[in-house]
Order: structure tokens, then sequence, then C-alpha cells
């Protein structure tokens, strides 16, 4: 009889799932490109982890990949790194062998 029981009571089966996805999406880095105008793109570097100086790895993206960038301050997501052009791959496999990320945590989004 206990089985029948168990059969009714209410169950969520999208209760898992969103609590892991909370716990995931913070320590995920986002790569993501902007099309300008033309050919011009711009890259954004998104979830860096916070031990990290961020003004320090602009500097050394600018000078390993030849490139122009800023810092951006957002309030909802914080700081977000903008690089010119597409660097997404080159910016992914620094990170990785700079052991500031894991492969498995940079999503690469776009085109």
């Amino acid at each position: 009889m206990s089985n029948i029981e168990e059969l009714n009571v209410p169950f969520d089966p999208f209760a898992d799932v969103d609590e892991d996805k909370t716990q995931q999406s913070s320590n995920n880095i986002h790569l993501r490109i902007q099309q300008r105008n033309g050919r011009k793109t711009l890259t954004t570097l998104q979830g860096l982890p916070k031990q990290y100086d961020a003004k320090k790895i602009l500097k050394t993206f600018k000078k390993e990949f030849a490139c122009n960038g800023t810092l951006v301050e957002d309030e909802e997501l914080g700081e977000i790194l903008q690089l010119s052009g597409d660097q997404r791959i080159k910016i992914a496999e620094f990170l990785v062998a700079e052991q500031i990320a894991k492969k498995a945590d940079i999503k690469l989004h776009g085109f």
C-alpha cells in the first residue's frame, strides 16, 4: 500500500534542474560577438571570476591580440570586457592556457 501513496504526491520535474542552472551560470564565462557596421565586430567577455583583475587581463589581451579594448561596468552583469574584432577563440585559448578557466566553463556565442 505504501507504493500507491507515494504516487499521489505531486512531483515537480523541473525543480532540481532550475537549482542546478543557477549554480552553473554563476561560474560560466560568456564570449559573445556583436556586429557593428559593415565588417566590423565587437567581442564581449562576461563572467570573469572576481579574483582576477579585469584591467590587467584587458591590457594583456590588447597586447597579445593587437586590438583595442575597454572595460564596461554593468549593474546586473558586472564587469564586461569589450575587444574590437572577433577574438572569441583566442580569448578562450588564452583563458585555458593561463588556467583562469576550464574549457567546459567557457561558452562561445554568435555566428
